[in-house]
């Protein structure tokens, strides 16, 4: 039976770190590779445009992003990209529980104080409500 681990990717170096993690650790699994898009986080740019056109522009950069990560992983990785809408922790912890994942990893930006508090954590969110075991890189 193969593992399955699932990646949160969000271009970040923390998610890079994570990916790379995986990629050393479990060279021969299924890797599940989400980004989230939040829409939460429409900026200004979105202002200017469609909800439509916004959604599109995500969804390309998400799909940019998936392919970029997927680049360390070697041929014996079965790797499949996932893009989906919501709010990051809720959607990782979701998505692990309906696709039955053996594991998380996610990387951690290393927030504290007042940045934690009014941001909060999604890798402390996803650590406690996980339905599998979670690792979080730096």
């Amino acid at each position: 039976m193969s593992r399955i681990v699932l990646v949160a990717v969000d271009g970040s170096p923390a998610s890079e770190a994570a990916v790379e993690f995986v990629a050393r650790e479990w060279p021969s699994t299924t890797v599940v590779l989400l980004h989230v898009v939040d829409p939460s986080r429409v900026g200004y740019r979105a202002v200017a445009t469609t909800a439509e056109t916004w959604y599109q522009q995500e969804r390309d950069r998400a799909e940019q992003l998936l392919e970029e990560a997927e680049e360390p992983f070697p041929e014996t990785t079965a790797v499949e990209h996932l893009v989906e809408v919501g709010r990051p922790a809720a959607t990782i912890v979701d998505v692990a529980q309906r696709e039955g994942v053996d594991h998380v990893v996610l990387g951690s930006h290393g927030r504290a104080g007042m940045s934690r508090v009014l941001l909060g954590s999604v890798a402390e969110s996803v650590v406690r409500r996980s339905p599998a075991p979670v690792t979080v890189a730096r």
